[in-house]
């Protein structure tokens, strides 16, 4: 019972408020994926910034105890290997099909994702907010412009969104 009682403390709420804002952002990258048709959608998105943002939780508060002992340590170093885990979990994404590179969009987004959800775990939310809205840009804004070009260029759409 005394689980439920410290729950809601203000400590917790802000661990709330951080996996919230994180989940919500990356379910904003990932919907946008939908809509352009591809493997990758709001769940996956909402994992990875979720999770990213849940690792730099646990570092801050297992740093913070142990600075009560004397030692130092460095949760950037959490989110360096965040970065380079989400990183690997991307290169799954990415595939050759008839000479067209594939899912090289999906994985970038999905290792920006991880950096909303390091932000939004640090309590950077303004950045991870900004970052999303240049996100949704680059898939949508871009992606017309990108098409325009090819298309003007040589006639013929682009054949990864």
């Amino acid at each position: 019972m005394e689980f439920f009682n410290t729950l809601a403390s203000d400590a917790n709420m802000d661990i709330l408020l951080k996996l919230f804002m994180a989940l919500f952002f990356g379910a904003v990258l990932g919907l946008e994926r939908v809509f352009a048709h591809r493997p990758a959608g709001p769940r996956t998105y909402a994992l990875v910034s979720m999770g990213s943002a849940l690792f730099i939780i646990i570092s801050e508060i297992i740093s913070l105890q142990y600075l009560s002992l004397g030692i130092n340590p460095d949760p950037l170093k959490v989110a360096s290997n965040i970065i380079v885990g989400v990183g690997f979990l991307g290169t799954g994404i990415i595939i050759f099909k008839d000479s067209t590179l594939m899912g090289l969009t999906t994985a970038a987004g999905l290792w920006l994702a991880a950096g909303i959800g390091i932000a939004t775990g640090f309590g950077l939310y303004q950045a991870a907010f900004l970052a999303t809205i240049f996100t949704l840009f680059i898939f949508t804004g871009l992606y017309y412009i990108e098409h325009a070009l090819l298309k003007f260029h040589d006639g013929g759409p682009h054949p990864d969104r």
